[in-house]
């Protein structure tokens, strides 16, 4: 695809506004790019784009928008935005910067959604398949600098034969011609409902996933979630499954990560062997495996990247271990689902750190992860009340709030509401946990109460847990 003569209009200076606009340039379109912002910060990005690139900071030129050829839309600006609204009233229809990106892919395309877990499968694949020999990329949604936009693999010299893109819901939203050679949909279960009127709105931008289905496309879904089995319908395509499950090409047989692709059983790696913490990251490992295989990856190299996988931050990260007390930074778990996974992976008992920004889900929705596996639960910021009265509500009787002689697999966890900072909360956690436990941060909310990332929560986090060990 040509830009050459095009004008084409980039809203948002975020780190995919910056990607889409560098590729819209070098690929000949006349770029314009306007945030409403006008820190330093945001400046400061701005001024780098350099020359060839009009940026305009406190204000979007609605017109300008109008009339350009292309419009790209930051995912972080939320579909009821004024500059959108105001574009959808005049008939404007805008795309995601993956999108714009997709256009321009030389190699065959991976694509990974889901609620959770698309970070860490995203990047495992791309591990599976370097360990393979076999070229790759990966990039789009995955954040905190583990790897670039989506549009930043466009611009590669050296196209790879692979490109393995994570994508959210806001990204899904703005595709238009968006087709994955291998389609992955992780899991689902609510989240974002900050932003979004219903789970089924959430659930129908996942969706946009398929919309460009054809019978050679691929695709990888867990075994066990209906409600993916629901989101992906009649599209058309060959199918292939995780889990626990008589129809799945990976799982689990005599505790060992096994895949049965081709009719033929492949033994990969006992699941001891894995480095990855946590039940769910068995989970990812499978589909990531499975994803692998199909692109053409060898079992041997299959076996020696999963015995290579290593913890991402922020995601069941170990960060330190002091007289018996595990401190585990989960800081990427935004959502309940999320929470209860970590919760349910662990095998010792948990002193769980639980708040911040409130997304509007039902906390009481963990009370039975919390009561089998919790022995302490602390709400911090501004979620943290409204997490403890539910989860007390939802747990009756079986809720302590007094006596720290709770314990987890059905006796009496106790609840504490903790005002303050973070490192309040570690203090409170380190007086109440014992040789044995798990202090575990999988706050189920987004952190924007008190950092500016679920990566600045996760660092501090980190921080302060090293210097109680």
């Amino acid at each position: 695809m040509d830009l050459s003569g095009l004008n084409v209009a980039v809203i948002g200076l975020g780190a995919s506004g910056i990607a889409a606009a560098r590729l819209a340039a070098e690929k000949g379109g006349d770029v314009y790019v306007s945030d409403s912002r006008t820190d330093d910060a945001v400046a400061a990005r701005g001024a780098d784009l350099g020359d060839g690139i009009e940026v305009e900071l406190g204000r979007h030129d609605l017109e300008r928008m109008v009339d350009a050829d292309l419009v790209v839309a930051s995912p972080g600006i939320p579909p009821d935005a004024p500059v959108l609204r105001r574009l959808g009233d005049r008939g404007v229809r805008w795309i995601s910067e993956p999108e714009l990106a997709s256009r321009f892919f030389d190699g065959a395309l991976i694509a990974i959604t889901g609620t959770n877990g698309k970070t860490t499968t995203t990047l495992l694949v791309n591990h599976l398949l370097h360990a393979s020999g076999i070229r790759s990329a990966a990039g789009g949604n995955v954040g905190g600098g583990l790897a670039p936009a989506a549009s930043d693999l466009a611009r590669l010299d050296d196209a790879p034969d692979w490109i393995v893109l994570e994508m959210s819901s806001f990204q899904l939203a703005g595709v238009d011609t968006f087709r994955p050679d291998i389609g992955v949909v992780t899991n689902l279960s609510p989240d974002h409902l900050d932003r979004y009127d219903t789970v089924d709105a959430y659930y129908g931008d996942k969706a946009r996933l398929f919309d460009n289905a054809d019978t050679e496309s691929l695709w990888v879904l867990p075994s066990s979630d209906n409600e993916v089995q629901r989101l992906c319908g009649d599209a058309p395509g060959r199918r292939y499954y995780f889990g626990d499950g008589p129809d799945s090409s990976a799982f689990l047989a005599e505790d060992e990560l096994t895949l049965r692709v081709e009719g033929e059983i492949e033994p990969l790696l006992p699941r001891a062997d894995l480095p990855l913490l946590g039940a769910h990251n068995v989970e990812n490992a499978l589909a990531a495996a499975l994803v692998a295989r199909l692109a053409g990856a060898g079992t041997g190299g299959l076996s020696a990247g999963l015995g290579s996988a290593r913890a991402l931050p922020h995601r069941l990260e170990p960060v330190a271990d002091h007289e018996g007390v595990v401190w585990i930074n989960d800081s990427k778990a935004t959502n309940v689902a999320a929470t209860r996974s970590a919760l349910t992976s662990l095998n010792r008992p948990v002193v769980l750190l639980l708040g911040g920004k409130d997304k509007g889900e039902d906390f009481g929705q963990l009370a039975e992860a919390v009561r089998e596996s919790a022995r302490m639960v602390i709400g911090y910021g501004d979620a943290g009340p409204r997490a403890i009265e539910e989860l007390s509500a939802a747990l009756g009787d079986d809720a302590g709030t007094q006596s720290d002689e709770a314990g987890p697999g059905g006796r009496t966890p106790v609840l504490h509401r903790v005002d303050g900072s973070m490192e309040t909360v570690v203090a409170r956690a380190h007086v109440g946990a014992r040789a044995g436990d798990a202090v575990l941060l999988s706050p189920a909310c987004s952190s924007f109460d008190m950092y500016e990332s679920y990566e600045h929560r996760g660092r501090h986090f980190t921080r302060l847990a090293r210097a109680v060990a």
